[in-house]
């Protein structure tokens, strides 16, 4: 793992390099399969260096909800109420276009009935 990844990455790691050993799956590269999943991860969640110094640039950064790539489905749930019908328009068309997670859509749906 490189430095600087968080404890969860570094336990999600370990978690995949165990259960490849166990499954005798990636025969002598267990620990690089591990490591390429983890770190696709932290590029996709924008935890990486070079992902850190895109933060204002990224596709989400003109969305009512700061961070938004990076919240959960509960945070994103938590913060619907504060949002005009607009907002909520343009949530869910980045919502479809992009992660397309069944949980936020269904959490749309309900706030803009």
């Amino acid at each position: 793992m490189p430095r600087g990844a968080s404890p969860k990455r570094e336990r999600e790691y370990n978690e995949l390099e165990e259960k490849f050993e166990k499954e005798g799956r990636y025969k002598g590269r267990e620990e690089e399969v591990a490591a390429r999943i983890v770190n696709k991860q932290r590029k996709e969640s924008g935890e990486t260096k070079e992902q850190k110094g895109k933060q204002g640039k990224q596709a989400d950064a003109g969305l009512p909800i700061h961070n938004y790539q990076q919240l959960t489905v509960t945070q994103i749930r938590s913060r619907l109420d504060e949002l005009t019908a607009a907002q909520v328009r343009k949530i869910r068309s980045f919502e479809t276009s992009h992660k397309n997670r069944k949980g936020v859509l269904q959490a749309l749906e309900r706030r803009s009935k």
